[in-house]
């Protein structure tokens, strides 16, 4: 067979390390060499000696989703082989976790991760139960994040002088140290529109950086396979 479809750029290389690589910017591929954790339905192809397993809806079971608060089912890949994981062509990237690291991320971004990393559940302070990217997963430890982002996200520095305002629906995840609330403003859109004028925002304090998405379209409900 002959084309561009056949070219090199688009083969798979054999992995020659355990662990998670970027296979290409809508896909990662993770060699796995015991266990690894990933989205349900997010595999999307594999070969080896692997199996899957649900992950229960209990603690250390579910991350909670952004906007809605809703769990985010999670599987276990276990063997030796190789999987590639996306979802929905989104651009993906790892983030590297070390002792001594927090990483706040929004559940709707996670994509896979090492079993290494531990990750709990947390909200921003005052935010309640409504809202979007007010449900997070703070991940520790050391070890590979996969994430997904709808566009290449925006990295933006925070600093005592100059909190971040960040739209809700648009924030990816922050690095430890920055402090969060809830912050209402006056929107010319909102006010365009016919609401009340006005908008809430994350904002972020302290010294760190902020993760945006390029878009503050509400996600799409995660599936439940």
């Amino acid at each position: 067979m002959k084309g561009d479809l056949f070219s090199s750029e688009h083969m798979v290389q054999p992995a020659t390390a355990p662990g998670m690589t970027i296979e290409n910017a809508k896909c990662v591929k993770y060699a796995v060499n015991g266990e690894m954790l990933a989205r349900q339905g997010a595999m999307i192809a594999f070969r080896g000696n692997l199996s899957f397993e649900r992950k229960g809806q209990g603690v250390g079971g579910m991350l909670k989703r952004a906007v809605t608060g809703e769990g985010l089912p999670l599987m276990a890949v276990r063997g030796q082989g190789e999987a590639w994981f996306a979802h929905e062509a989104q651009n993906c990237f790892i983030v590297e976790v070390d002792p001594g690291d927090e990483f706040t991320v929004n559940g709707r971004n996670v994509l896979c991760f090492d079993a290494t990393l531990s990750y709990r559940i947390g909200t921003v302070k005052g935010a309640g139960m409504t809202g979007g990217g007010l449900f997070n997963s703070v991940f520790t430890g050391q070890g590979r994040l996969g994430l997904v982002c709808d566009g290449n996200p925006l990295l933006i520095p925070v600093s005592p002088q100059y909190p971040v305002y960040v739209d809700t629906d648009a924030v990816v995840g922050w690095t430890a140290g920055l402090q969060t609330s809830l912050h209402r403003s006056q929107s010319i859109g909102s006010m365009l529109r016919g609401g009340s004028g006005e908008a809430v925002q994350l904002m972020l304090q302290g010294e760190g950086v902020v993760v945006v998405r390029p878009s503050e379209a509400t996600p799409h409900k995660a599936e439940q396979r």
